[in-house]
């Protein structure tokens, strides 16, 4: 009887809130075995038993739990659509922004050189101090050959200076690529921007 009332009050409470719109009522259990009706069920109940209701309160559909193997299934496909709802709102922000920054190509076109000077700089300076820490490690690498061609014993001093000076080498040499991968990407990244931009605009490609 109480689930009768509770039944009849919450189908008035959802006539009063959707007007004439056909409102879709449903009912579940929850772990306590206390009996819910709602507009929708709530998500740590989605996987249990429920039953959707007419605007008259007859049963229309028996939501059945899924299986294990259902509920991995539904998880994923909802796992995709959120992430192609994510990619979507992403690349609306992207075009928005675009068009928010740049009046014209020319704008575009100027940005992505000051990019690349940045860019260039990095990799003038790297190219200074590679070249300086190279003849170093030669250097070393030099004085040991000699010691050892006299058959006398590496100073530990030089074993170090050896190992410090290979290790910056290799260090700027990786910065080095990186920068180099910087630059393109800087390319790659305008080159796009300046595509987009003339397909937001509906500028035909010269």
């Amino acid at each position: 009887m109480r689930n009768t009332k509770l039944l009849g009050i919450s189908l008035a409470l959802c006539a009063t809130l959707c007007g004439n719109a056909e409102a879709k009522l449903y009912k579940w259990v929850d772990d306590n075995g206390t009996t819910h009706y709602g507009e929708t069920i709530p998500p740590e109940y989605a996987n249990k038993d429920a039953t959707r209701l007419s605007d008259k309160g007859r049963v229309e559909k028996r939501i059945e739990k899924l299986t294990a193997e259902e509920q991995r299934n539904k998880d994923s496909e909802d796992a995709k659509k959120l992430a192609a709802q994510q990619i979507a709102i992403e690349a609306k922000r992207r075009d928005t922004s675009l068009l928010s920054t740049f009046s014209n190509e020319k704008e575009i076109d100027l940005a992505r050189d000051r990019g690349l000077q940045q860019v260039e700089a990095r990799i003038n300076s790297v190219t200074t101090m590679l070249k300086s820490a190279r003849e170093g490690a030669a250097e070393h690498n030099k004085e040991q050959d000699a010691l050892l061609k006299q058959n006398r014993k590496i100073p530990k001093s030089l074993l170090e200076d050896i190992a410090e000076s290979g290790a910056r080498v290799a260090k700027l040499e990786k910065e080095q690529s990186q920068n180099e991968q910087e630059l393109i990407n800087v390319k790659a990244k305008f080159e796009a921007d300046k595509s987009r931009y003339r397909e937001l605009k509906g500028i035909k490609s010269h």
